[in-house]
């Protein structure tokens, strides 16, 4: 298998690099890792208090003021402090629930009071805004106290709750437009530029979504930035431990959804516990993270027939073989997850840490058709870690050195048996159906074969440094090596030889049936960054240096490809070029007063495609049996020579505190698209033609969203966002114009609707809670329909334009309660999670063409299989019951 002894023996590999990090490096400020307090000291005069001290309680940061009263604390961890400030001949004055988050400035003005009144401590509590008018960009900022009221439980729920996502999509972009980090390190994997390791909201200190424009440290993304800060160890020890249990129940909607209504109270299992705080070490702490994940899938399979069946000598025939008619689930999930990270401060002026992150699942996705013979199903396996060192190094008043060095490994597995020689391939055979019972595999094996892995070597540095009061400075460097091998491991195709039909074996005989292949492109890029921050004016400049090879070749006569053409010119392999581009970003916030503000914001943003397209179908070499006179557009040829995608952003917004505790925002934006992974058409010497990816797709995106802040009043809290947009272009999906060709439509471009252009979207979540006492909070969704293309009779033909028909508005409300108590001195809680209270069958799922209803089709005969199949519809209701321990906090 690839993933775990794949892993160690590259390991290594990274022992050395890391051991090598470790002499060459003296991280903790680079891409939205910590966060910033300034403010102001002042007398009962207004006149600056020099050289007062300002603190963190209990944290090992702080500063002075200068001679105008100004400070600035930086490298500080998401989290809520306590900050004391204190000057002879002044009371104490602290601030209590001060926030600060990734990336940000968190404002504390103060005033002192002489000592000679009174010697008490001044004691305030901080209340952050309804909104924040020195944002110069949309961004939603979660912290793990939010987090853990909300029925959500991995990051990828967190994100898709917020304004301008939709399904994975941020503000009309297509999937793999989005950077995620962990600590300000990415964890994308390049083979599709889609997140690499799943996060249990267990380990997340605070999430950063970030769906408009972004600062020039963030790359290799046009759409978003999602940026999760990981929990580490503290002074006080600590544990926490989750348990919870639960399983689908819709009682009176079997017949809706075609599926037996048999409530499976441990569908759903999950374990977690964490430990933290010191390790016993000199000034060292630690988090330590593991969790166990069950998931059963509410779709039952009967094995009713095993994938062998039996020959009949009699009537030289075959039969379905009976298996023990046991109901089994058809699809499910077995998770196994962690995380750790050490913490180091025993060198002065220096913070060490090391962390892993750890998947390894094994699942099976339902398939309908196999509800008879669920043994026939292949299998998934997936298995990520991403592992390495952080350091960080004070180099001077106000001044910060960050490095990072990380190792992402993953690795995904796709068949039913790891040897392609596996007699079972043989003795199962081919899927067979029949025509009495369309729709359902009898017998045989699914033959799909698929393997990809991933190990990428990272170094990230930065330099930051607060030049002046008004003036903060980042500049850095980003290098990646990925090593990316993807495709089928040993190719599984029945052949008919001498008129006897057998299976055949290609492990690696190209360019038909080649084994997986193995790229090692280059990717790095250069920024410098200067925020800005005076007291009517934010600015945030920047200018990006990316850089990627692909270190690949391709024909250099695209018209003679495979020097299959008698008497044309030849062809030889013509190395790619390496890419360089400059991204200039701006943004800038302008607070008309202390409750008012406006902002703006601007960027070029560029994005190289992901290995996995631009890499599938690169040996021409195919292309030498093209026939004269012939089209082939089922085949699209990759391309690694593509430029980079170009989203050009702008953003406007205006926003406002009406009171203490409830303010709105409304923030307009438009995206100019272009450069976006397409498909172009290759004319041969011999008339030919053939199709290969390019940059030829484009499109735009424009929209508003209002969001409505109402912060808890007594026990009470509301937030409400809206957003409507449009998003169109030429195609949804780069091979698009190659299957409209295939199929005889018109190749050419035109500007529709994207699959996924949600005009309408509003996100309500509503809470009330009293601490240490009970919470409860509800999330509504409300989607307008997305498109499809209506057809008006059956068969090919028929259709209508292009996304010119809408779905049905979907609605899905969710729902948490918690009641807290204590027990010989712990901290216990029974909660209760409710998913999609209402059973709603619809959600931005399937719809017949012939109807836009998800329930019934115009032509039933030639729909009976997609009408019995309970997987199209929107999982039903599912209610989740647990536990929850915390001790020594």
């Amino acid at each position: 298998m690839l993933q775990r002894a794949d892993f160690l023996s590259r390991a290594w590999r990274w022992r050395g690099l890391v051991a090598v990090g470790a002499l060459l490096v003296p991280s903790r400020l680079w891409a939205g890792t910590t966060g910033k307090i300034a403010g102001t000291v002042v007398d009962v005069e207004k006149a600056p208090v020099v050289a007062a001290t300002v603190a963190l309680t209990g944290q090992p940061f702080g500063a002075f003021t200068d001679a105008e009263g100004r400070f600035s604390i930086l490298n500080i961890p998401p989290g809520t402090y306590e900050v004391k400030v204190s000057r002879v001949g002044f009371r104490p004055h602290v601030v209590q629930g001060v926030v600060v988050s990734a990336d940000q400035t968190t404002r504390i003005d103060a005033q002192l009071q002489s000592a000679r009144i009174t010697a008490e401590t001044v004691v305030v509590t901080a209340e952050r805004p309804p909104v924040d008018v020195n944002l110069t960009s949309s961004m939603a900022t979660l912290q793990t106290e939010e987090i853990s009221l909300l029925p959500v439980q991995e990051l990828q729920d967190i994100v898709n709750l917020q304004a301008g996502v939709v399904d994975g999509h941020f503000r009309g972009g297509r999937l793999g437009e989005v950077q995620y980090q962990v600590d300000g390190v990415s964890i994308n994997n390049a083979y599709d530029n889609t997140a690499g390791l799943k996060l249990d909201r267990s380990l997340l200190q605070e999430v950063q979504v970030i769906s408009g424009t972004f600062d020039a440290e963030y790359g290799q993304a046009m759409s978003g930035v999602v940026n999760a800060v990981l929990k580490e160890g503290g002074q006080r020890p600590i544990f926490e431990a989750e348990v919870f249990g639960g399983g689908f129940i819709f009682p009176g909607r079997e017949e809706a959804r075609r599926t037996e209504d048999d409530f499976q109270p441990l569908a759903i299992r999950n374990f977690t516990v964490t430990a933290s705080g010191p390790s016993g070490l000199p000034k060292t702490t630690f988090l330590a993270n593991a969790r166990r994940y069950v998931f059963e899938d509410y779709v039952m399979g009967q094995r009713i027939f095993l994938p062998t069946p039996t020959y009949v000598d009699t009537l030289a025939s075959l039969v379905p073989t009976l298996g023990d008619g046991k109901e089994v689930v058809l699809g499910y999930s077995e998770e196994w997850s962690g995380a750790f990270k050490i913490t180091n401060t025993s060198i002065q002026d220096a913070k060490a840490s090391y962390q892993v992150i750890l998947n390894d699942i094994d699942s099976r996705r339902a398939n309908y058709a196999f509800r008879y013979n669920p043994e026939a199903l292949t299998q998934q396996n997936t298995f990520a870690i991403a592992h390495g060192p952080d350091w960080t190094q004070t180099l001077g008043k106000g001044t910060f050195l960050d490095v990072a060095l990380r190792q992402n490994y993953r690795t995904y597995e796709d068949y039913a048996y790891e040897d392609p020689f596996d007699p079972r391939y043989d003795a199962a055979g081919k899927l067979y159906t029949n025509p009495n019972l369309p729709g359902v595999y009898l017998w045989g094996v699914d033959l799909a074969r698929f393997e990809q892995m991933t190990n990428t070597y990272m170094l990230k540095g930065s330099l930051s440094s607060q030049v002046t009061p008004t003036h903060l400075v980042k500049t850095g460097l980003d290098l990646q090596l990925p090593e990316v091998r993807f495709g089928v491991p040993g190719h599984l195709v029945y052949t008919t030889v001498d008129g006897v039909e057998g299976l055949v074996r290609y492990l690696d005989n190209p360019p038909d049936y080649p084994a997986p292949q193995t790229y090692w492109p280059v990717i790095g890029a250069a920024y410098v960054q200067d925020q800005i921050e005076m007291e009517d004016l934010t600015l945030r400049a920047g200018l990006r240096f990316d850089y990627f090879d692909a270190r690949s070749s391709l024909p250099s006569d695209l018209s003679n490809p495979a020097n299959a053409i008698a008497g044309a010119p030849l062809s030889t392999p013509d190395p790619t070029t390496p890419k360089l581009k400059v991204s200039p970003r701006l943004g800038v916030a302008y607070p008309i007063t202390d409750r008012i503000g406006v902002h703006f914001a601007y960027g070029h943003f560029y994005q190289y495609p992901s290995i996995g397209d631009i890499f599938t179908n690169a040996d021409y070499s195919v292309l030498a049996r093209l026939q004269a006179g012939t089209n082939d557009f089922g085949r699209v040829m990759g391309n690694p020579d593509v430029e980079p995608e170009q989203t050009v952003q702008y953003e406007f917004g205006y926003k406002q505190a009406l009171s203490q505790d409830f303010g709105y925002e409304v923030s307009a934006f438009y995206k100019d698209i272009r450069n976006l992974l397409g498909v172009e058409f290759i004319n041969t010497y011999n008339d030919a033609t053939y199709a290969r990816l390019t940059n030829a797709d484009f499109g735009n995106v424009l929209g508003f969203t209002l969001a409505l802040n109402h912060r808890a009043i007594g026990p009470a809290s509301l937030s409400l966002d809206y957003t409507w947009q449009v998003a169109d272009g030429n195609s949804s999906d780069p091979n698009e114009t190659a299957t409209r060709a295939e199929a005889g439509e018109d190749p050419r471009p035109r500007v529709v609707a994207f699959n996924w252009d949600q005009r309408h979207t509003i996100n309500m979540t509503l809470a009330i809670s009293k601490p240490d006492a009970y919470s409860t909070a509800a999330i509504l969704r409300v989607a307008s329909g997305q498109p499809y293309t209506p057809v008006i009779e059956a068969g090919f033909g028929y259709g209508l334009e292009t996304n010119s028909g809408r779905k049905p508005v979907g609605v899905l409300l969710d729902l948490r309660a918690d009641r807290w108590f204590t027990l010989g001195g712990q901290r216990m809680s029974f909660f209760g999670r409710i998913f999609n209270v209402f059973d709603t069958r619809y959600f931005n799922s399937a719809v017949f063409e012939s109807t836009g209803s998800p329930y019934y089709s115009r032509f039933p005969v030639n729909d009976e299989v997609a009408l019995e199949d309970p997987t199209r519809l929107y999982p039903p209701r599912r209610i989740e019951l647990g536990f929850t321990l915390t001790a020594g906090r």
